[in-house]
């Protein structure tokens, strides 16, 4: 328990990622992403449960390998590319609960593609989650400002550019630019109450922490590459 709120922490890892095939059983520094996750969470003592959502025995069995439990085989239906998070996590929670005749008062959203996250940004989101009462709390990172919404370009059909937002013409120094950040995926913080009734992971009540030091969420052979670069 956290601030005496029950904890389960859900790792959602189906098996049909396109970018990777079977992406969550790739290795980083010769430990699966899975195995990283796994070794993670048996750091946080504070959780009540642990768990893994996926439709792929591999997948599972190497969740249950590195201290994960399996009480349910995630339905196809669950696993397709377009279904959010929110669906697989709410349906997560419900079979966990009955699974183990008891209800979580917090839920940590731990993806496996983000094996660069930190215990103390766990602690501060739950923190904050419970002592502001927010319905949610992301884990976030500062963006580069090259990466900015007003410094992108879009390509017609005709091959000509343009401004990808109209206020982009009038962008000559980043020093115009205010700071944006991006969801880095070291977590998702929340209650009981708002992923089941509101059926968000947010919601015009959503805090943030801003994570420090190197941060990637995987999604391609690149980002496989850089992240065993930064782990040596």
């Amino acid at each position: 328990m956290f601030l005496k709120k029950k904890i389960i922490a859900i790792i959602i890892a189906r098996g049909g990622s396109k970018g990777i095939k079977l992406k969550n059983l790739r290795k980083i520094k010769g430990k699966t992403l899975i195995n990283h996750v796994g070794n993670f969470c048996k750091d946080l003592n504070f959780l009540d449960e642990k768990i893994i959502s996926s439709d792929n025995r591999l997948i599972i069995k190497e969740g249950k390998k590195n201290g994960l439990k399996a009480p349910f085989v995630r339905s196809k239906n669950l696993s397709k590319d377009l279904v959010p998070d929110e669906k697989v996590l709410i349906d997560a929670l419900k079979r966990a609960e009955k699974a183990y005749k008891t209800k979580y008062d917090i839920i940590i959203s731990l993806p496996p593609t983000s094996p660069f996250r930190e215990k103390k940004d766990i602690l501060k989101s739950l923190r904050l989650l419970i002592k502001s009462k927010y319905d949610s709390v992301w884990t976030v990172s500062k963006n580069d400002s090259k990466n900015h919404p007003l410094k992108q370009l879009a390509i017609s059909k005709e091959n000509k550019i343009k401004y990808y937002l109209k206020k982009g013409s009038k962008i000559f120094a980043r020093q115009q630019l205010n700071t944006l950040y991006y969801r880095d995926g070291s977590a998702y913080v929340i209650t009981r109450e708002t992923l089941l009734k509101k059926k968000k992971l947010i919601t015009n009540n959503t805090g943030a922490v801003v994570t420090k030091n190197f941060k990637i969420s995987i999604d391609n052979y690149f980002d496989l590459k850089l992240a065993n670069i930064f782990f040596k």
